[in-house]
């Protein structure tokens, strides 16, 4: 039976990802589970921990290979395989999404982009044709759509979810204003942007306070 990871740890395989890869463009081969804490302002032993979950990849007295472990870490995160993904949402947010080229780089492959808007019909963003959602059946069918990105109104996300999971779907990444719940065979990411800027809210008043307490 597969280990079951935590989610804490998951979220952090991508900083990880992240990591080692600014360390091989520049130019570190190996290091050392302290100095990437020193890096990262994680604990060794979180470091050790977490990787420990997935194998270990370290050699004592040499630390970790830099380029194989990114690689390795890659291939956990499913970056060495090319991902499909279809916005729904032409809009200011779906376009900059559409426009990230960063993405690619990481193997997601932006394929279709849709809107309800008339007026939006055939404009290209980066290249990409943005289509009417009528459309979606037949380009779905066409086409292998790994991951929907949602960039909807709350009211309509979770019509459209149920929509692109009926055609086959199992991966959506959801940028409307609610949560989705959805079948157990499909996942999920709801990104809320509107919660990590009122976390750096409190963040920010706690220190005020902190301050004036001084």
């Amino acid at each position: 039976m597969e280990k079951e990871i935590s989610q804490a740890v998951i979220k952090r395989m991508p900083r990880y990802y992240r990591y080692l890869g600014e360390l091989i463009s520049d130019g570190v081969e190996r290091i050392s589970s302290n100095e990437l804490s020193i890096r990262m302002k994680v604990t060794a032993s979180q470091i050790r921990q977490d990787l420990n979950n997935f194998g270990g990849f370290g050699q004592q007295g040499y630390g970790y290979n830099v380029k194989f472990l990114h690689e390795e870490i890659g291939k956990i995160l499913g970056l060495d395989k090319q991902h499909h993904i279809i916005i729904i949402g032409a809009g200011n947010l779906g376009q900059a999404l559409a426009n990230y080229v960063k993405f690619e780089e990481r193997g997601f492959i932006i394929i279709g982009l849709f809107d309800i808007n008339p007026a939006m019909k055939d404009i290209a963003v980066r290249g990409i044709q943005i289509r009417m959602v009528e459309e979606l059946e037949r380009f779905i069918k066409e086409h292998d759509v790994d991951i929907a990105a949602l960039t909807l109104p709350k009211a309509k996300a979770t019509e459209m979810a149920e929509r692109v999971i009926d055609l086959g779907v199992h991966a959506i990444w959801n940028f409307a204003h609610v949560d989705l719940e959805v079948p157990d065979n499909v996942v999920v990411q709801n990104v809320h942007l509107s919660d990590s800027l009122m976390q750096l809210s409190y963040t920010l008043e706690k220190q005020k306070k902190e301050k004036v307490k001084k």
